[in-house]
């Protein structure tokens, strides 16, 4: 179990998620982190007693005249034999070598560092640091060497490292403000799971596992592309690590919390087993040889600065059998609570059937059943799923209809049906529906609770889905009688198909789509069918009769049309204006089918049409910027002179001409001002469309498979490094050059 070692204060604000921790001399760790000042501080511990409860040590603070966005610290450069800190701003990234007080390297970078991370990725030869930016993903080498790029699909937010697949080499692990998680070998994408909020951390675990934890407070595990568990606080999750508590050569996950709560939850099942809290939110944990050398401690530091260092020990037979004492005193007054709930809930419905008893017998009513919870034997649930268009003020949806009804069989099972049919008759009434699903709802829950008149034996629930992502509905129902205040409780399971949104009409050559991609397929038209029926929001199973398949759905989010075509001879061809739409059905037709290389053509007009005028907005942008740069510089120049005049004139006794320089310097300043607002609005403006042009990138991507996905990728890189923009146009649209 874990104990604590020592505890020091730094004195210095913390910022969130950039603490690190690193042997800057190859011998002695350090602890770093991002405070205010746009300073990195650095503690180096003198104190190496390990009886020392207080741990003493110096303070030095590493201006960087930026503001800090990540850092992380590591071997970048093996032959040093130490590591190297690499700090990320909004639009640099430095290397610094903290022991000879020298920058490795300075490097440009507009598309910023939200997530840094420092090691071997794939089979590249040498040290990389990995910087996550703006919807981009670069790979520095020890020479500051841009040597690998990607892009994807959102801002990212957090990286880890670790061998995802077990062949021997690192893949990374990429966390976005998509929701996204995403697994690159290299610049290839091997896999994606989808999230319900922004990924703010990933830790690596032993062999193929790694935690994750989301803004919204959830914190799991998953292990390759399966999740293991997961769990969801009231509080949000700031930082994770893994560390062994336990001694059995496994980590375990550790959780620091915006509360100051830090938690080491177990590996396979999610249970507690050590808790701490610090005086204020957790900024970072870390694991090092911190004080004796071989010996690693678990150092978890607060947003104030606040730093405690644990360490695992063997307990003595005595502090396990008290530690075994108090678990078996909580798990009794655990269960004394339980039974006491469960007392309370039979004495309440005993109390409702008295209360019942006495109601009839004063109204002179026989009781049809024998409590008025009790409802017809045959009783069921029937639901449908239906799409429904915008109408009026209610935007569009896809309303869950649920009707109580008499079953008619022999069958005791609940049963799905897909038609809504009003004939039947029931004295039973809907009173409650409660509907989880991950995504959907704030807090992933949504209860319709109609007042008591307008309760009937049949309620529709409008779900909106915000993005094209398959969700399971848990649906439950409560069900009684009109008097009942006591309901039996149905529970349903009901899959949404990634394509739920979108609403099958008529096929109609009236404003078809402009924008197409289009590739050849060795399947059949049947195989595309069971894969439409099996996508996308049906009331029935679609089974045209003709030899070639032509489909039109509604997009009913922005009445949009989508068209799906396939010929005999394998040529698929899907039309819609959306290229991003375009891409996720190439990608989910790819996984129904076992595809593993697919090259497309394509042409999407509207939006590579913007396309091209963001690449010239890129242009002016970065012109505007070189010139507010050389203008800001000038005026520094001119600064110095005009505070250089006004000193020689005071130094004279010439007030009269001291004034006047001292005015004309204020009316710079003011200009200089001015500029720095003119080049914040260019920055952002900039960022915004580097952002845009990126995401373009991944949607090019998204329209391939495999290796010509990887292919299209980089050629559009290759055309962004040119300057090309005509070039990238017809990459997006060929897949190569």
């Amino acid at each position: 179990m874990l104990v604590p070692v020592f505890s020091l204060q730094l004195n210095n604000k913390v910022f969130p998620r950039t603490v690190a921790v690193g042997k800057f001399n190859g011998k002695q760790s350090c602890l770093v982190g991002a405070t205010a000042g746009n300073k990195v501080f650095i503690h180096s511990p003198r104190d190496i007693n390990p009886q020392a409860q207080q741990l003493e040590g110096n303070i030095s603070l590493l201006n960087v005249n930026q503001v800090i966005t990540s850092l992380a610290c590591g071997q970048l450069d093996e032959q040093l034999k130490k590591d190297l800190l690499v700090v990320g701003t909004s639009t640099n990234i430095v290397a610094y070598d903290i022991d000879r007080n020298v920058d490795i390297f300075f490097k440009e970078n507009p598309d910023g560092a939200h997530a840094i991370t420092i090691g071997q990725w794939g089979e590249l030869p040498e040290q990389l640091a990995i910087v996550g930016g703006n919807c981009s993903i670069h790979g520095f080498n020890k020479k500051s060497e841009d040597v690998l790029w990607t892009v994807t699909g959102d801002n990212v937010s957090s990286l880890a490292l670790l061998d995802f697949n077990s062949d021997g080499y690192n893949e990374l692990v990429v966390g976005s403000e998509d929701y996204d998680i995403r697994v690159f070998r290299e610049d290839q994408l091997i896999a994606e799971m989808q999230e319900t909020e922004t990924i703010v951390s990933i830790c690596s675990l032993d062999g193929t596992r790694f935690g994750y934890a989301l803004a919204n407070g959830t914190v799991g595990i998953y292990e390759r592309s399966n999740r293991s568990w997961r769990i969801k606080s009231r509080n949000i999750a700031v930082v994770l690590q893994a560390f062994d508590v336990d001694g059995d050569g496994v980590d375990e996950l550790v959780t620091g919390w915006s509360n100051g709560k830090v938690d080491i939850r177990s590996d396979r099942h999610g249970e507690v087993i050590f808790k701490e809290s610090l005086n204020s939110s957790i900024a970072g944990i870390v694991k090092a040889d911190y004080r004796v050398p071989g010996e690693k401690l678990l150092i978890c530091c607060s947003n104030e600065g606040e730093v405690r260092g644990f360490k695992f020990s063997r307990q003595d037979s005595n502090a396990v059998a008290a530690n075994l004492y108090k678990d078996r005193q909580e798990a009794i007054r655990d269960l004394a609570q339980k039974k006491q709930a469960l007392l309370l809930e039979l004495d309440h419905l005993q109390e409702a059937i008295k209360q019942s008893q006495v109601t009839n017998s004063r109204q002179n009513k026989t009781m049809v059943f024998d409590s008025e919870a009790e409802i017809p034997a045959n009783t069921e649930i029937q639901t449908v799923l239906t799409v429904e268009k915008r109408q009026n003020n209610f935007p569009a949806h896809i309303a869950v209809k649920m009707k109580t009804s008499n079953r008619k069989n022999n069958n005791n099972n609940l049963y799905f049906i897909l038609s809504y049919d009003h004939s039947f008759h029931s004295d039973t009434i809907i009173r409650v529906v409660t509907i989880f699903a991950e995504g959907l709802f704030k807090g992933e829950c949504l209860v319709v609770h109609p007042a008591a008149s307008q309760v009937h034996q049949s309620i529709v629930v409008p779900i909106i889905s915000p993005r094209d992502v398959p969700v399971d509905l848990h649906i439950q129902v409560f069900v009684g009688l009109k008097s009942s205040t006591l309901f039996h409780v149905f529970e349903l399971a009901r899959p949404l198909p990634i394509f739920a949104m979108y609403l099958l009409i008529e096929n109609s050559s009236d404003q078809e789509p402009k924008g197409f991609v289009t590739f050849y397929i060795n399947e059949r038209i049947p195989r595309i069918l069971a894969w439409i029926n099996h996508h996308f929001l049906l009331a029935q199973e679609y089974a045209p009769n003709s030899p070639s398949l032509y489909v039109t759905f509604l997009a009913v989010r922005n009445d949009s049309k989508l068209i799906i075509k396939m010929q005999q001879n394998g040529q698929v061809t899907i039309q819609t204006d959306d290229m991003e739409l375009a891409g996720n059905i190439v990608q989910s037709m790819g996984k129904f089918l076992n595809i593993e290389d697919l090259q497309t053509t394509g042409d999407f007009p509207q939006e590579l049409e913007m396309l091209q005028k963001v690449f010239s907005q890129i242009e002016e942008y970065q012109v505007a910027r070189q010139r507010i740069s050389s203008d800001m510089a000038e005026h520094s120049n001119i600064i110095r002179s005009f505070l250089i005049r006004a000193e020689d004139a005071r130094l004279l006794g010439d007030i009269s001409v001291m004034k006047r320089n001292y005015i004309d310097l204020l009316n710079l300043n003011r200009d200089l001002i001015h500029g720095y607002k003119i080049r914040s609005t260019n920055h952002e403006e900039l960022m915004k469309n580097l952002r845009f042009l990126n995401q373009m990138v991944q949607k090019a991507g998204n329209l391939r498979i495999g290796k010509y996905k990887t292919i299209a990728i980089n050629q559009c890189r290759e055309a962004i490094k040119a300057n090309n923009a005509q070039l990238l146009i017809k990459t997006i649209k060929t897949g190569n050059v």
